[in-house]
């Protein structure tokens, strides 16, 4: 498998917040006590910034693949079936993480810029990214092959 193209963008502002809340949540658990509620929310935020904090994306001979974290949770595409890209400008409300939006289904771990790609089926994707243009153009070589 040789890489045309890959590229991690790290969710820089959603790990500082999310730290934020576990420093807390740790610091009110150790001065007032266990909850299991508490420890619940601790566990559910340190699995949050494990598995969404960055989002890797790889273009292969043969996919495009997305992949969140570890790559527990991701998605691949074949390239084939790839007919047409654009970078985009999400609006501030889509927001981050996997997303329905009006324009097919949104990966996305930071800032508002995507490409969106579209497939054969006519299902549209976005992938959220930091270098839009680089990624664009990487899959639009790809396609071309």
């Amino acid at each position: 498998m040789h890489k045309r193209y890959e590229h991690m963008q790290v969710g820089y502002l959603m790990l500082v917040i999310l730290c934020i809340v576990l420093a807390f949540m740790i610091f009110f658990m150790f001065f007032y006590g266990f909850n299991l509620g508490g420890f619940f929310v601790i566990l559910i935020i340190m699995l949050t910034l494990w598995m969404f904090s960055r989002l890797t994306v790889v273009i292969d001979s043969e996919f495009l693949r997305i992949k969140f974290g570890p790559g527990i949770i991701g998605k691949k595409f074949l390239l084939k079936d790839i007919i047409f890209c654009k970078a985009i400008k999400n609006p501030w409300y889509y927001g981050w993480g996997i997303r329905i939006t009006p324009h097919g289904i949104l990966y996305n771990v930071s800032g508002f810029l995507a490409v969106e790609i579209k497939m054969k089926s006519g299902k549209k994707y976005r992938i959220g990214t930091d270098e839009p243009e680089k990624l664009r153009q990487a899959i639009h070589q790809s396609i071309k092959r």
